[in-house]
């Protein structure tokens, strides 16, 4: 399992937390990991990634030795849900820079949107040993 992609996510964001749970959902098979960017271990692929720790501010997929983030890794992790969510990376077309001002809007507003957690959660009733700590 130490070959499988990892979603790093903010563990105090609500929307974050939801879109984990919205991937265990939807996704065809297991394919990846999930690790708090707060943790220790989302702290490691940050640096690996060439990110600062204190980069809490957007969603990072690390898959194959290479750090996606914000729309990039928004669409990768779409291409493993099951249809019709699937679908989305056809937003791949669209020129990154649109798509991450996009993203960029929803991240600035995420917590007035949705709230926050005082502390890093692990989404109820995901299976534990998708998680690195």
């Amino acid at each position: 399992m130490d070959e499988l992609p990892v979603i790093l996510f903010d563990g105090e964001c609500n929307l974050c937390n939801a879109t984990v749970r919205f991937v265990l959902r939807h996704e065809r098979r297991p394919w990846c990991r999930f690790a708090a960017l707060q943790s220790e271990s989302g702290r490691a692929f940050l640096i690996k990634g060439g990110k600062s720790p204190a980069c809490l501010d957007t969603f990072y997929l690390w898959r194959e030795g290479v750090l996606l983030e914000r729309s990039d890794a928004a669409l990768a992790v779409a291409r493993a849900l099951r249809w019709p969510w699937r679908g989305a990376a056809i937003f791949r077309v669209l020129p990154r820079a649109f798509r991450d001002a996009l993203y960029n809007f929803v991240a600035r507003n995420r917590f007035r949107w949705f709230g926050r957690h005082e502390f890093c959660v692990m989404p109820s009733g995901a299976p534990e040993d998708r998680f690195l700590t």
